[in-house]
């Protein structure tokens, strides 16, 4: 065998996998209007408490979505969240009740409108540059996870 083939077959298993990983640590493609996001998936509890804590960047196209186990007015907050943030709240048919502006490191409740099923957190002013409001529909949140 080639030194070649070895190189090859070792990148093979890189790119493998790094898209398993991708897939393993909860990423789920969604689409709003004529934009992509890739949303980390917080389903569990532990990973709904700790949302984007600690975070110091995140790119234009990412964000996290978080899957409640029922509906009703959630509330997010920011605390240990260095982050400027947006949070749609979204219904169980996908589409956008409201969103809302958050500071970083602050207590102060941001809440859903009226029951809610998800949130989804992009940087601030993400939803309002680009024309989202209430009614505005999100593909493929049908495929998030079921809450835990």
């Amino acid at each position: 065998m080639s030194v070649q083939f070895y190189v090859r077959t070792m990148l093979w298993l890189v790119l493998a996998g790094f898209s398993v990983a991708s897939h393993a640590s909860g990423i789920l493609d969604l689409t709003i209007g004529m934009y992509r996001v890739q949303a980390e998936v917080a389903h569990t509890e532990p990973l709904r408490q700790r949302g984007l804590m600690h975070r110091k960047e995140m790119l234009a196209h990412q964000g996290m979505l978080f899957v409640f186990p029922e509906r009703a007015t959630h509330c997010m907050w920011m605390r240990n969240t260095f982050l400027p943030l947006a949070v749609a709240f979204i219904g169980e048919d996908g589409k956008i009740i409201n969103v809302e502006e958050m500071e970083p490191q602050t207590e102060t409740n941001h809440c859903a409108a009226k029951p809610a099923r998800y949130a989804l957190e992009m940087n601030r002013g993400w939803f309002k540059q680009r024309g989202f409001i209430a009614g505005t529909p999100i593909q493929g949140i049908e495929r998030a996870p079921a809450p835990q």
